[in-house]
């Protein structure tokens, strides 16, 4: 007999069909290896048909998980009432001989059917009662669950299968599908959404795919990725190794004529109706005037148009200065002096994106409401250089020409795309997530609070990366705009340790729980170890330190004198 065949682990009998169409449950009395989550099958042979691919007698394995279980025969509840009695015993003495003593009903979802030669297909078809039941074999779900081997081009080694031993089932995510159908990293504070983020740019810097990924990162916690340089792990057979750029908060420059008018409003102090229709008219016209030279302008030339089109006319039929251009040309002056908004620097999309470079744009020095629309700038022009290049209407020289796919990774995306709240970003993510992916921009989204996200940004994020999180707000926020991970895996989303995670859409084949792999750079945003902090400010060594830095300098002797004359 094959060997494989003679290894199968069989874990119980098919009873029947379950509560809903994809359900069937069936009868153990080992639960141990077939705990919630995991994998089993039941063997179907195919039948001849003239629509099926499959030869007559094709046997298939029909993959499900278990979502549930039930208690249905066990010993009397009386005897584990008395803390001195043996219940084994006493059930050996009651006529119980069999070891263990109890029954359980387990329930499965089915995921589809798998055949060696024809590969993965979701079809639901239920057993017939009296089916054996087996415990998936690791090669398997290795098969099954993963689109693409993990070695091969177009694939990111994310994990290992949590159920099962590390590097049993790897579980290799398919790129294509994660960058086109946008993919969202949603965890609570502590449960490692940036050590994941990290990983898996890791995976698409690497050789087999060289992405041209931007980072916008609030923290600053994302510069550790620069150790890929001369790491043997991510070094080509052809030469190739990944670039690691970092744009520092006084170097990001944004060109003040690439800025919508509720930009501006955003980056100045509240205003009255009338102020704002006033900037309303001098921002037209001062872009009117732009289109005929080389389309720039700068926020000098914007005061300027203010006090041209602020004009009231008296009773008498004299024009004079209106009364809203001062305190216009006050607010627009806050925005001149900002270190991030130019009339001629900028970031075009050649210096921020390359194939086989991460480029990080650190913002953790820029005020939340410059971050937001320096974002909302880079976010559009990128969307704009991707549609414009793609139709033909920008050519190699042009700044905005941008010949391949691109991902943008967004860190605290709730900042950008808040739920209840008004932002300019939030209506260019919207406009990227629903057209980005037949112009080849996909974004990646990381929060900590998804329930402060906006659900629409949310629900167009295709592919999931779900970790621990408590909040019950950020969980019900899930079960909405979460659909394909299913309601039996968020239930788990209180009990995954750090580093676990649930992933779901389209670059896997089914949902799986997973145990992210170690980083090979270092991590950047670690919990700093407080408790040792504090023990290290009392170490002897410190305490000398502080004494020496905080002793009053040795006064000087007073020199002598006879009478009025120094003896120095």
């Amino acid at each position: 007999m094959n060997s494989h065949y003679s290894s199968r682990h069989i874990v119980g009998i098919v009873k029947g069909p379950g509560d809903s169409g994809s359900e069937y449950v069936f009868i153990t009395a080992d639960p141990q290896p077939v705990r919630i989550g995991e994998f089993v099958y039941y063997e179907l042979s195919h039948s001849p048909s003239v629509t099926s691919k499959s030869p007559a007698g094709a046997v298939h394995q029909v993959l499900g998980k278990i979502t549930g279980c039930r208690l249905i025969e066990h010993l009397p509840d009386r005897m584990f009432a008395d803390y001195e009695l043996n219940p084994g015993a006493v059930a050996a003495l009651i006529g119980f001989t069999c070891e263990p003593a109890e029954l359980y009903e387990m329930t499965v979802e089915v995921i589809g059917e798998f055949h060696r030669a024809f590969g993965f297909n979701n079809l639901r078809r239920l057993p017939l009662p009296g089916a054996k039941v087996y415990l998936a074999e690791d090669h398997l779900l290795q098969e099954v669950l993963n689109k693409k081997k993990p070695a091969m081009p177009g694939a990111a080694h994310i994990g290992w299968l949590l159920l099962r031993e590390e590097g049993a089932v790897p579980i290799a995510l398919d790129v294509k599908e994660l960058v086109s159908t946008h993919v969202a990293i949603l965890a609570g504070t502590g449960s490692g959404k940036s050590y994941t983020a990290g990983v898996l740019v890791e995976e698409l810097l690497s050789p087999k795919n060289r992405a041209a990924v931007l980072i916008l990162d609030p923290h600053g916690e994302y510069d550790t990725l620069t150790q890929m340089r001369g790491h043997p792990a991510f070094q080509g057979e052809d030469g190739y190794q990944p670039q690691v750029k970092i744009i520092r908060p006084e170097n990001v420059k944004i060109r003040v004529s690439s800025l919508e008018f509720y930009d501006i409003l955003t980056l100045l102090p509240p205003m009255s109706d009338r102020q704002q229709a006033i900037l309303k008219k001098a921002y037209d016209e001062v872009r009117r005037r732009s289109r005929k030279h080389d389309g720039h302008w700068s926020t000098q030339e914007l005061i300027a148009a203010v006090y041209e089109v602020d004009r009231v006319e008296d009773e008498e039929g004299n024009v004079k200065q209106g009364s809203s251009a001062d305190a216009l040309a006050w607010k627009l002056e806050k925005m001149q002096r900002s270190d991030y908004f130019h009339a001629y620097e900028h970031l075009p999309p050649k210096q921020l994106f390359t194939p086989g470079q991460v480029t990080i744009l650190q913002m953790n020095e820029i005020p939340l409401e410059e971050q937001q629309v320096i974002a909302t700038a880079i976010l559009r022009q990128a969307n704009h250089a991707r549609m414009n290049t793609q139709k033909g209407q920008v050519y190699e020289g042009d700044e905005q020409y941008l010949p391949y796919p691109v991902f943008i990774l967004i860190e605290e995306a709730h900042r950008f795309a808040p739920a209840h709240e008004p932002s300019q970003c939030k209506r260019v993510l919207r406009t990227i997530l629903s057209e980005g992916r037949k112009f080849g921009l996909g974004v990646g989204l990381i929060t900590q609070r998804p329930g402060k996200l906006d659900s629409d940004v949310l629900s167009q994020c295709m592919s999931q990366f779900i970790l621990r999180i408590v909040n019950p707000v950020d969980q019900e926020s899930l079960k909405h705009g979460v659909e394909a991970a299913g309601r039996d895996l968020l239930r788990e989303l209180p009990a995954l340790s750090k580093g676990q995670v649930i992933i779901a859409g389209p670059c896997v084949n089914t949902p799986v729980l997973c145990r992210v792999r170690q980083r090979l750079t270092t991590h950047g945003g670690d919990t700093l170890d407080a408790p040792a902090l504090w023990q290290e400010y009392f170490a002897e060594d410190k305490q000398l330190d502080r004494q020496v830095a905080t002793a009053d300098p040795a006064p000087r002797p007073k020199p002598q004198t006879v009478g009025r004359r120094s003896l120095e």
